[in-house]
């Protein structure tokens, strides 16, 4: 989702939305119908009623996975770090539809940019003679789907492999994302506030293939003894499409078995120390969220203790993508306590990719060790003027943890909440004033701060939901 869609015929704003209607968006049961996709945008005609306009310039929000920071910061970073701003070619796609679609429009735009820019150096005196070593390469910045429709690219487009330098990739999930099994499955494990939020997200993402793409494609289900897949039929008992997942799990089969599948030069950056769901169990057609991996053992099979029961431990991720499905077999990943919708914005990711790109000295970020500190906020969002409930955690429980949250709007500090210590974490009563989307920063010493976004509803969306609290 962080891509702005407009409306083809009117121009109209649909996504990429300011604070305030992002609230009406996921606050009214219509406010995210005109994303919905329809029968013709799914048909392999091509024809589409929405078009992507830019790479996201404000802060975004949505229910399951939180924030999404615009990518302001990382481009500008790439653009005064290439010889030649105009090097530099951001890619918005439609990420409604499926990843393979958008794979093949990202190859084709690529191979027309790098000839385009090679052209462009050859018949330029001054970048000739900076290129005289080397000419042009392809080298693709990727954030979570990004990287997906990137490796879609070059399984598409196979030629690409040698003409690209390097792909960097920050949060993908290779392997998916359990909380797209949430996502389809609605408020069906909860009511209130959340049901009713989660209700208006699932009416979206059920007609969108590019959330498909995002289901795990590994192990996931808890069944007792066994850890199965997810399968069409598993997908339509929590309420999903079966035949968009089944659609989506052919092309993550195609992907698998295809030898083109690996990226060149991939240097993968995974945010991890942040609570992270790993695994569920589906109880009467309701997905419940469960934090833990299942261990393989050496030729692939569940490793079991002496009952035979399933071994598991907790691998954490960035909130949103457990950390092994963001690695796709990279040697040295980079791992950071970030995040997921902050890794492109994250000052030592950016300087990460900035060493990528100069083949300098890369930056691989603090050791990890004791201390990082992860969030745990909402996953609905919270109404203004209701106290909530904001977690921090860590393997090691953190000590020295300064918090703030910030009016995205505004850049005004609304609140320093005063952590205290819970049974499993640090954590604070927190009271927001207003509707709005917050950033809530969780800082460890002189550690780089951990953020997350939060949107705050305003109290009608209590009424709405039927939350409306009576007295005497």
């Amino acid at each position: 989702m962080g891509s702005e869609l407009v409306e083809k015929e009117t121009g109209k704003l649909l996504w990429g939305l300011k604070p305030a209607m992002l609230g009406r968006a996921f606050g009214h049961r219509g406010g995210l119908e005109a994303l919905r996709a329809t029968e013709a945008e799914l048909d392999g005609t091509g024809r589409t009623r929405v078009l992507p306009s830019a790479l996201l310039r404000l802060p975004a929000w949505v229910p399951l996975i939180h924030g999404i920071e615009p990518y302001h910061d990382l481009l500008t970073m790439v653009r005064d770090t290439v010889p030649d701003p105009s090097a530099v070619l951001p890619f918005p796609y439609d990420w409604r539809l499926p990843v393979e679609h958008n794979g093949q429009l990202l190859a084709q735009t690529a191979r027309r940019h790098l000839e385009g820019w090679t052209a462009t150096v050859l018949a330029t005196p001054a970048l000739r003679t900076l290129c005289e070593n080397r000419m042009p390469q392809i080298m693709f910045v990727a954030h979570s789907m990004g990287g997906l429709v990137a490796r879609a690219a070059i399984c598409h487009q196979p030629d690409l492999q040698p003409d690209t330098r390097a792909v960097v990739t920050l949060g993908t999930p290779f392997l998916g994302s359990a909380k797209a099994a949430m996502m389809l499955n609605g408020g069906r494990r909860t009511g209130g506030l959340e049901g009713a939020v989660l209700d208006r997200l699932q009416r979206l993402t059920v007609t969108l293939p590019g959330v498909y793409d995002l289901l795990p494609d590994y192990r996931c289900v808890d069944e007792g003894l066994e850890v199965a897949r997810l399968t069409p039929q598993t997908v339509a008992r929590i309420g999903g499409n079966p035949y968009l997942a089944a659609a989506s799990m052919d092309f993550q089969l195609k992907t698998r078995l295809d030898h083109t599948e690996a990226l060149p030069a991939h240097r993968a950056v995974v945010g991890v120390a942040q609570p992270t769901v790993q695994s569920v169990r589906i109880e009467a057609g309701v997905v419940q969220p469960q934090y833990m991996s299942f261990i393989a053992g050496e030729h692939g099979d569940l490793r079991r203790d002496e009952h035979g029961i399933p071994e598991w431990c907790d691998r954490w991720g960035d909130g949103t993508v457990y950390r092994d499905a963001a690695t796709l077999g990279t040697e040295k990943p980079v791992y950071l306590p970030v995040q997921h919708g902050s890794l492109a914005k994250d000052d030592v990711a950016l300087r990460y990719v900035h060493g990528v790109l100069t083949e300098e000295s890369v930056y691989a970020g603090p050791p990890m060790g004791p201390g990082e500190a992860g969030l745990d906020l909402p996953d609905e969002g919270v109404i203004a003027g209701r106290a909530w409930q904001l977690r921090v955690t860590g393997r090691d429980r953190p000590v020295g943890v300064r918090c703030e949250v910030v009016n995205t709007e505004t850049g005004a500090v609304v609140a320093t909440p005063r952590l205290s210590t819970r049974e499993d974490c640090l954590g604070a009563s927190v009271t927001l004033p207003e509707p709005g989307l917050y950033r809530v920063r969780a800082q460890v010493a002189d550690t780089p701060p951990v953020t997350q976004l939060l949107l705050a509803f305003g109290a009608e969306l209590e009424e709405r939901a039927g939350l409306k609290r009576f007295s005497g």
